[in-house]
């Protein structure tokens, strides 16, 4: 038959991996069948890695529609569009095209690097640093732009002609991140009878059913089924509401190819496509930067880091420089806030760095939860129990010479004696109501076992932007040389004053003037009336809003003071300058930026009207009070203005000192307390964040995370740096992890997992994904989380207030004791039936209790009792 036996890839290999690299052979087994097609991939069979990489990379290519690989066989079965062909050999076969893919996809994963301990396995997060789209898969922010360009044949000014893009669409497929599959409903019924005490009721049914005991079998399943109807439905109705949360979006982008600027799906992205990249642009696949004029970009769904990053052409040398860190670079699912810029696309699909995080997400296992494991530890006890008298009672009544199908029926009745039957049924109902309690409280649980194991948190992870913080800049305070203004929640701090525009800000008073200075030297736009009034990057936006608060009217002070240009914040000067020229004035020069630069630059102090020498003393005491603010991890500009006959934009050193004004993430109203709440319930805190180790540093003191004694902060530079077993010894000690990454986010709570405690992870971006899956319990942000997040969450929290995880708690920790409390009166219960029957059929008294009999006992007289201990209300030290 066509295509049996054929081996693929032996010249292919010696041609481009050389003499010294293993060979890779593809066998096609079967390939008659038009659209799918099986082969045999040599060194397959045993490496969960190659497959994971076969299974992630294939499906790029076009017309591939599913892969499946098997470590058992060492086959590949992959089902395609018949009419796609081999890229290089278009007489082919498609089969046999796929068949050269294969070969180059193991070449790939040979040559990529191994891990540091010699073992041929890599993990999940060396696996995630494979890419699939390019065999030498080289760092791309090292590389120049020379080499980006000529690998994927494109043009920093014209982009792609049409048959580069033809050609790099077949080679790596669409620009498409598989979806998270839903939960199977039929799985999702199916784990209802996961549990050995439901194990062993249904095998008794089956016994009961063979001996011709239909009633019994009817009565046994029922509860059984019963079960496994209330656990399906409960779950269901939370899977599909936290589902409906899900963004439906399909986002846009620009791009350049044969010249022109096009409006394209981001699923049509190719490498080798010219991105254009403008405020509020959505970052449609990884990309190095071409041209960057003041490009900055928000990252804080991927790496955390609550401030936008300012992006360069400047290569770079470190090929293990982290993701935050890498200014030359775009990556897919992250904003453009301000500036603008070329990229060209270097990765799409899954070999960007958020798909390399949803890989990560695949492999992570959520582990049992504490009650999972004490109710599989007993009912493993009780099927031992009940198995052993069983046995021994079958064995007596054999020898005391009582008939086989006799004996079968009592070893029934006493195996229904030894299980619980109201047990699941208890614990099922008791988790059902703790949903629906959840739910009112805008809590979403996906999984039943997931209330209890609220529960029995001993550590809880938090994620630092969008969890504990706004993720959203706002100006916290301002210094002048008159006053310091801290901002709190509520009208501003000084009465505005009732005039309109530019007489708006007094020249007398430096407040006012240092108000009409930022809304001059801003380049976000002011539409009043629309839903999104502030148009532009978050600090802009910030100090807009601040001016407008006060009671500036931005719209007449800009009209008062046309603008003439712009010097924008460069590498070697960061200081933003615009020139104005009010009508019959001098230019007037807006100035601000590094407080020190910006300091630098001024020889004056005060206002229009009051302007005086900037002495010595006073320049140490900007710096001391600049120092300060930079101690609560705040974000500080200096600002300044000037005075000038020409349009001559470079700044002298003679401008006027006006004043700081420090902005920061705000920590969300309430989470202080919240973190009491949890300290007081003897769960640990750690926070796990992006940015920097001082601004991480300040959130924490403000938050009190280390209880009153030294904070303790560990840096990701040096965690990828320790052994496993060094940092599990670390976190029993450490309050916060700053420059994590998202690999770095699942070592912190695998670390965590091996010491012992149960942990919760909370989090709302990409980059808290895997984490959240690898946790017991993943605690999602409903309302600003992504959907990535919430997908492989077990909890989400609809109005993102995690206040409401201490309701949470609450209601855990009340149901794991009142299911234990059932437990042990069930228990107690079914050990006295098992006493009488062993009692009875060992004294040659018969059997006391048939089957029906003891099930009627167990479900009336054990279910409502056990049901009643379910629900009692929370102890008042529950916390």
């Amino acid at each position: 038959m066509e295509g049996r036996g054929f081996r693929w890839g032996d010249a292919m290999t010696n041609r481009r991996s050389g003499p010294s690299s293993p060979q890779a052979v593809v066998q096609a087994l079967h390939t008659v069948v038009r659209g799918r097609a099986r082969f045999h991939v040599q060194g397959l069979r045993g490496s969960s890695s190659l497959k994971q990489y076969v299974e992630s990379c294939l499906p790029q290519v076009a017309g591939i529609t599913s892969v499946s690989a098997s470590v058992v066989t060492g086959h590949v079965l992959v089902l395609f569009d018949p009419a796609i062909a081999a890229p290089e050999r278009p007489p082919q076969k498609a089969w046999q095209g796929i068949a050269a893919h294969l070969v180059r996809l193991i070449h790939s994963h040979q040559r990529a690097p191994s891990p540091a301990t010699g073992s041929a396995e890599r993990n999940s997060t060396e696996l995630a640093q494979v890419p699939c789209q390019s065999p030498t898969s080289p760092p791309w922010h090292t590389q120049d732009l020379t080499t980006v360009l000529e690998t994927f044949h494109t043009s920093a000014e014209t982009g792609l002609s049409p048959q580069a893009v033809r050609l790099n669409r077949q080679t790596y497929g669409p620009n498409l991140l598989p979806e998270t599959p839903p939960r199977s409903r039929l799985g999702l019924f199916f784990d209802q009878f996961k549990t050995p005490p439901v194990a062993l009721l249904s095998a008794a049914a089956g016994i009961s059913l063979f001996t011709g005991g239909l009633a019994d079998a009817l009565v046994i399943m029922g509860v059984v089924l019963i079960n496994a109807a209330i656990g399906y439905t409960t779950e269901t109705q939370s899977d599909r509401i936290i589902r409906s949360l899900k963004q439906l979006v399909s986002p846009v982008a620009w791009v350049i190819r044969q010249g022109e600027m096009q409006e394209l799906n981001a699923q049509d992205i190719v490498p080798g496509d010219l991105l254009v990249l403008r405020p509020g642009t959505y970052v449609a696949a990884d990309a190095k930067v071409v041209e960057a004029n003041h490009l900055s970009v928000d990252e804080s769904a991927l790496t955390g880091e609550s401030l936008p990053v300012l992006k360069t052409v400047a290569a770079l040398t470190d090929p293990q420089r982290p993701l935050g860190d890498r200014t030359n670079m775009v990556h897919m699912g992250t904003l453009v806030t301000g500036g603008q810029g070329l990229a060209v696309v270097v990765a799409t699909a899954q070999a960007t760095e958020m798909g390399q995080i949803q890989a990560m997400v695949g492999q992570a296992v959520p582990p049992p939860t504490p009650m999972e494991r004490q109710l599989d530890r007993a009912g493993g006890q009780l099927v031992w129990l009940s198995s052993s008298v069983c046995g021994l009672v079958f064995a007596l009544g054999l020898w005391r010479g009582y008939a086989l199908l006799d004996m079968l029926k009592t070893s029934i009745a006493l195996a229904v004696a030894a299980v619980p039957e109201g047990l699941p049924a208890v614990a099922t109902t008791t988790l059902a109501l703790g949903i629906r309690d959840m739910r009112k409280h805008k809590v979403l649980i996906r999984r039943l076992d997931a209330v209890e194991t609220l529960g029995s948190l001993q550590a809880l992870c938090l994620d630092k932007t969008g969890t504990l913080t706004t993720n959203q800049m706002t100006v916290v305070e301002v210094q002048t040389d008159h006053s310091r203004l801290v901002m709190t929640e509520g009208p501003w701090p000084q009465q505005p004053h009732p005039q309109s525009g530019s007489q708006a800000a007094d020249p007398s008073d430096p407040l006012q003037q240092l108000l009409r200075v930022i809304v001059l030297c801003n380049e976000s736009e002011y539409q009043p009336g629309s839903p999104q009034p502030l148009k532009g990057s978050a600090t802009e936006n910030a100090l807009l809003d601040l001016a407008l608060k006060a009671g500036v009217d931005v719209a007449q002070v800009r009209a008062d003071f046309p603008l003439v240009t712009i010097q924008h914040r460069c590498e070697d000067r960061n200081v933003m300058t615009t020139l104005h020229h009010p009508p019959g004035q001098k230019y007037f020069m807006a100035v601000k930026g590094n407080p020190c630069e910006v300091l630098a630059l001024c020889n004056w102090q005060g206002s229009d009207r009051r302007v005086r020498p900037l002495s010595p003393f006073q320049r140490q005491a900007i710096e001391a009070e600049n120092e300060r603010m930079a101690a609560r991890g705040l974000r500080i500009l200096g600002v300044a203005y000037g005075h000038s006959q020409d349009p001559a934009l470079e700044p002298d050193h003679n401008l006027v000192w006006l004043g700081l004004v420090g902005l920061a993430d705000p920590i969300r109203p309430g989470v202080k307390e919240v973190m009491g709440v949890f300290h007081q319930a003897g769960i640990e805190t750690v926070m796990i964040t992006g940015d920097q180790s001082p601004t991480a540093y300040a959130i924490g003191q403000a938050l009190d995370l280390s209880q009153g004694e030294q904070l303790q902060i560990l840096d990701s530079t040096d965690l990828t740096q320790l052994a496993p077993e060094v940092v599990g010894a670390l976190c029993d000690r450490v309050h916060i992890f700053s420059r994590i990454s998202p690999a770095n986010k699942l070592q912190v709570v695998q670390a965590l997992q091996r010491a012992g405690k149960v942990v919760a992870m909370t989090g709302d971006g990409i980059n808290d994904a895997p984490a959240l899956k690898a946790a017991e319990v993943g605690i999602a942000m409903g309302h600003t989380g992504t959907d990535v997040a919430r997908e492989v969450a077990d909890v989400v929290l609809e109005d993102d207030d995690l206040a409401t995880m201490a309701v949470a708690v609450s209601q855990g920790r009340t149901i794991y004791n009142n299911i234990r409390k059932s437990v042990h009166f069930l228990l107690s219960t079914n050990l006295s039936e098992i006493m009488v029957m062993l009692a009875g059929i060992s004294l040659g008294l018969g059997q006391p209790l048939n089957a029906m009999q003891l099930l009627w006992l167990n479900l009336v007289t054990d279910i409502f009792p056990g049901l009643a201990l379910a629900l009692e209300p929370p102890e008042p030290d529950v916390l």
